[in-house]
């Protein structure tokens, strides 16, 4: 089976996360896709292919004769699909893109477009997974999932294929920063592992954001409006104030590279009460802290100005940059880079304008650098992935399978 095959499959599990939930995972959904991935594991032989309470998926690839001493590798994807656009109900289909706008609904006249999306242009003569352009794919992550699934299909079913010990995780809660929370890398037992998510073809990271999240609560003071002179603390128009505060220039629409941001993702209010929540971004850690200080410093500011409580600030971590944690390993880069070159395919050195579940993996003592797996426009309706990247995205990792297995 093709790798897209299998990404069509998947993709008709509803399987968002939930930030506003509690329960690990966030939402039953991701474990009905976790069980069938167990099932099918089990069926291309992976024996002891297995479901956590938590929702982790894990398996192993057994080392091929004379192989059982090579370092043991990983290959981690996610299973959630974000939740900034609908993702149940998806209506994904293969067309064959000669150029132009594709027309993804016709009823609705929604297009996928060069002008929006120059990036097609190059994929002239190939087919791309497209949705009908009112849900998001899930090729974030479900293409990374499906690339690894294929890849061990092919490696238990070709015994000549040389390798060392292979290791299998699918994560829940990764897109709402929480799929290496309950991760047993110790269970695991890889010695270094890769994550294939998100991103083009060639592209290979180790550098990513830190990353937090920042809720605002704002509570105002409800007063007949007639009678509201110098009385009345509205909590919208203050959580308006608190937001116009930050620096203009680091919103994600005016950033790029190594440029870090404050994110408004969400906002709900009324006079007696608003909420917002941020996510809050920036490479170096540095300058990260400095973020998370100004926010704090608006917060105080205005609480002196209109009253201790009126602004209630709770700042989380998320994750850290994985470089520090990488670097003392750079074999792993450059075994990707040599990977990527016997397949043909550029190699695209780039920061991780986002996370990934390899950063927390890397703190915890699993140096877990990320792979592309052929897509783009995540999270949104004009996601898109080629089937001819896809199949090149597996023979990458085969191919670099076969490198960590000359090593020692």
């Amino acid at each position: 089976m093709r790798a897209y095959e299998r990404l069509l499959h998947y993709v008709s599990f509803g399987t968002q996360s939930d930030h506003t939930s509690d329960t690990v995972p966030t939402t039953p959904s991701q474990k009905i896709l976790g069980a069938a991935l167990v099932v099918e594991m089990k069926a291309l032989g992976i024996e002891d292919a297995f479901m956590d309470e938590m929702g982790y998926v894990y398996g192993t690839i057994p080392a091929t004769k004379g192989m059982e001493n090579k370092p043991v590798l990983g290959m981690i994807a996610h299973m959630d699909t974000a939740e900034d656009a609908p993702g149940d109900n998806i209506k994904a289909k293969v067309v064959e893109y000669n150029g132009g706008d594709i027309l993804l609904n016709e009823e609705k006249q929604i297009y996928l477009t060069e002008k929006e999306y120059p990036s097609i242009k190059k994929y002239v003569g190939q087919h791309l997974v497209v949705t009908d352009g009112t849900t998001l794919l899930g090729a974030d992550d479900k293409a990374g999932v499906a690339e690894i699934m294929t890849m061990a299909e092919t490696l238990m079913n070709d015994p000549t294929i040389e390798h060392g010990t292979i290791k299998i995780g699918f994560t829940p809660d990764e897109e709402v920063g929480r799929g290496a929370d309950h991760f047993d890398v110790e269970r695991f037992g890889a010695s270094f592992a890769y994550t294939v998510d998100g991103g083009e073809l060639g592209e290979l990271e180790y550098e990513n954001f830190n990353a937090g999240s920042a809720r605002l609560v704002v509570n105002g003071l409800s007063i007949h409006p007639g009678s509201a002179k110098n009385a009345m603390l509205n909590a919208s128009l203050l959580a308006m104030e608190f937001h116009s505060m930050l620096p203009v220039e680091q919103n994600p629409r005016y950033t790029e590279g190594y440029e870090g941001f404050y994110h408004l993702g969400e906002m709900k209010g009324h006079v007696e009460q608003a909420e917002l929540d941020y996510i809050i971004r920036d490479h170096d850690a540095q300058k990260y802290e400095q973020k998370k200080q100004v926010m704090q410093d608006i917060a105080d500011y205005l609480n002196h100005k209109y009253g201790k409580g009126t602004f209630e600030l709770t700042i989380t971590e998320s994750y850290r940059n994985m470089k520090e944690m990488v670097e003392p390993h750079m074999h792993l880069i450059d075994n990707a880079k040599e990977a990527f070159a016997q397949c043909g395919v550029e190699a695209q050195t780039v920061p991780i304008r986002g996370g990934t579940d390899g950063a927390r993996l890397s703190y915890m003592g699993l140096p877990c650098p990320n792979l592309g797996t052929g897509g783009h426009a995540y999270h949104g309706p004009y996601e898109h992935i080629t089937l001819e990247g896809m199949d090149q995205s597996i023979q990458v990792i085969r191919e670099l399978i076969r490198i960590f297995g000359e090593q020692e």
